[in-house]
């Protein structure tokens, strides 16, 4: 019995065990922040009030790849941005042409960047850019990629070319802007004919909608590329509230209309009265060696 346990005992040995998947999808390339072209959407009015804000925490820590997008000349801004502060000269108003404008000139001013994936944010966003490199790495920047999050539950409606013979009715699937969402270096290549050069308005203009879903029309409707769902970008449309461990979200926002806070619910060192919008104590939270963070007991 002896002899026929240590035969036994052998042949497992020479039995060669798979190794276990891990559950962490593997990354498909290696990248770091200068693969990045991020922007920043803002508007004058919003400068002290939110990217100052901005500029304090995660800018603080992604500044060369930053771009933020405006419509009039801060000389403060200026000063604490340099060349990375855009000047769009596009209108002020939140209408539709204006946000196209900006959008425009985010996609071409990527285009001439040479950088791997296009970021869009708002200036209500916080993005935490270590969780944004691990989740674009599980895809290549030379295939078709549009991730983010969309605002509906179903694909929107519109209408193209309204009020000419060619009047026709399509129906896609857009990220929302307020979450923020990326494309690939591959996909936005792809996305020229109706985006580059100022086109991007005109092609606004042919849905009559704005920035954000005009996006997901190039990308679904004309180009057939899906919209990639993440649940790891957050707008202020959703309850924040519920939103749960903070290291793996890609952005988080804030909200306060009707005086009614949606922030999330993050107990960090600094009181909702000092930290409003939660974006310090979450800052803190993800880089506590930053010198305004209050030291960890």
């Amino acid at each position: 019995f002896s002899a026929y346990f240590k035969k036994l005992t052998r042949e497992r040995r020479a039995v060669q065990v798979p190794p276990r998947r891990s559950s962490t999808p593997q990354p498909v390339e290696h990248l770091t922040p200068s693969d990045l072209f991020i922007a920043v959407k803002s508007t004058q009015r919003f400068h002290r009030e939110r990217l100052e804000l901005l500029l304090d925490t995660w800018i603080s820590r992604s500044a060369s790849q930053t771009y933020v997008f405006s419509d009039g000349e801060d000389e403060q801004l200026r000063k604490r941005m340099g060349d990375h502060l855009i000047n769009t000269n596009c209108s002020a108003t939140h209408s539709r042409q204006a946000l196209s404008c900006k959008m425009a000139l985010e996609y071409d001013t990527f285009i001439s960047s040479g950088k791997k994936w296009f970021c869009h944010v708002d200036d209500d966003n916080y993005l935490n850019v270590g969780a944004l490199l691990r989740l674009l790495s599980r895809h290549s920047h030379t295939q078709d990629v549009y991730i983010g999050r969309p605002s509906l539950e179903r694909p929107i409606e519109a209408t193209e070319n309204p009020g000419t013979p060619e009047t026709t009715q399509v129906r896609f699937w857009f990220a929302t802007g307020g979450a923020g969402f990326c494309l690939s270096r591959g996909l936005a290549l792809k996305m020229k004919p109706w985006a580059s050069g100022g086109v991007f308005m005109e092609t606004a203009e042919r849905i009559s909608l704005p920035d954000d879903c005009t996006v997901g029309y190039i990308v679904n409707a004309l180009l057939g590329a899906s919209l990639i769902r993440s649940p790891f970008f957050h707008s202020h449309l959703e309850n924040l509230g519920v939103v749960s461990d903070v290291h793996s979200q890609v952005t988080l926002s804030y909200g306060t209309a009707d005086n009614r806070r949606n922030t999330v619910n993050l107990r960090g060192p600094f009181s909702t009265q000092d930290d409003p919008t939660r974006f310090r104590s979450v800052h803190c939270l993800l880089y506590p060696d930053t010198h305004w963070c209050p030291p960890q007991h």
